[in-house]
């Protein structure tokens, strides 16, 4: 499964609304399909400039909300960290 990421430009244009939305929506795509497990990537948080702690802490809200009301078929959802502090982000967030 392949999501765009929102560009951050500062915060003011949506962008929390947009990532929250790419994660969301793959979710659903992922039900839709039967499948139980998905994996992310650090979304938007490399040259889009979205940061990462921010990114991180909706990635996980996101799935978390996703996991809890609207899931049917998905038991595993793995966080891809491309760095060292998008590792160290994601290990220190209540998961």
């Amino acid at each position: 499964m392949h999501t765009v990421g929102p560009v951050w430009n500062g915060g003011n244009k949506k962008e929390r609304e947009l990532l929250g939305n790419c994660y969301h929506n793959s979710l659903r795509i992922a039900n839709e399909l039967n499948l139980a497990t998905i994996a992310f990537p650090n979304i938007s948080t490399g040259i889009y400039g979205f940061p990462k702690q921010e990114a991180a802490e909706i990635a996980i809200q996101t799935v978390q909300e996703f996991l809890r009301t609207d899931n049917k078929t998905i038991q595993e959802v793995v966080f891809i960290c491309f760095d060292e502090e998008n590792y160290e982000i994601y290990q220190h967030l209540e998961l």
